[in-house]
């Protein structure tokens, strides 16, 4: 398939945020109005690495980077292939300074939602690291990255879009007035294509530190930004609404 590929940004959540009452077939009829891809490129919240670097080419396991869930969410798998010929494009686009973990497998930031989207894991996934939490590098290596699209590639930034885990709440229904706050910010500016601002969100947006204490939730929506930075004007919100107390926001461009 060629044809310039959508780019998403989606909230992942936590492993149980699978039995969430709506999430899972929210997931799944977004991925049945997407093209079918020829290969996926992940960039999770979960994964830091300087210089930036892929994951497993192979099928290897699961990284279960995460502790203090049922034995249930350990015994997940999602086998989908590797991604070889992805890796050796991305590496032509980023330059000759990416580095390789031929051992990591998809962390939950990646293969939670891919589980809900592409449930036969019949989709080559190939996972890349964020080397740096700063929005405008991000941004450009999205740039960088977005010749992709016309060749069918789905480019993820999978995050949060709102993450302080010392706000959780005990429901979808009570959330703290920063974590609203911040969202409502956060879709204005979107809407309003101020990039300016969501560049600047840590001085820009209300209560930013609050729903943001640690930003690396918040830092795979500018690879988002970057890659469909054409089509910033042709975005929409697909999934909104809280799961205890975090926005689970999550966009298409183009």
């Amino acid at each position: 398939m060629t044809g310039s590929m959508p780019v998403l940004y989606l909230s992942h959540g936590a492993p149980p945020l699978a039995d969430h009452p709506r999430w899972p077939g929210e997931l799944a009829a977004w991925s049945r109005e997407l093209p079918r891809p020829t290969a996926i490129l992940m960039i999770s919240a979960h994964w830091e690495a300087a210089p930036i670097a892929f994951g497993a080419t192979t099928t290897v396991p699961l990284t279960y980077d995460f502790g203090g869930f049922p034995e249930r969410y350990y015994q997940v798998r999602y086998a989908a292939p590797g991604a070889p010929e992805l890796a050796d494009k991305v590496r032509k686009l980023l330059g000759p300074n990416v580095a390789e973990d031929p051992a990591r497998g998809l962390d939950h930031g990646a293969y939670v939602p891919l589980k809900e989207m592409y449930p036969d894991a019949d989709v080559p996934v190939l996972q890349l690291s964020m080397p740096t939490l700063d929005p405008r590098a991000l941004m450009d290596i999205g740039r960088k990255l977005a010749p992709l699209r016309e060749e069918g590639v789905l480019i993820v930034g999978s995050g949060f879009f709102t993450h302080n885990l010392r706000a959780i709440t005990p429901d979808d229904e009570h959330v703290h007035g920063f974590m609203t706050e911040f969202d409502h910010w956060g879709r204005e500016a979107l809407a309003g294509l101020d990039l300016d601002a969501l560049l600047d969100f840590e001085n820009k947006a209300p209560a930013a530190h609050l729903a943001h204490p640690r930003t690396e939730h918040f830092a795979p929506l500018f690879v988002t930004l970057g890659a469909g930075e054409a089509d910033l004007a042709n975005q929409r919100t697909v999934i909104d609404g809280y799961w205890l107390g975090l926005s689970r926001r999550s966009l298409q461009l183009g």
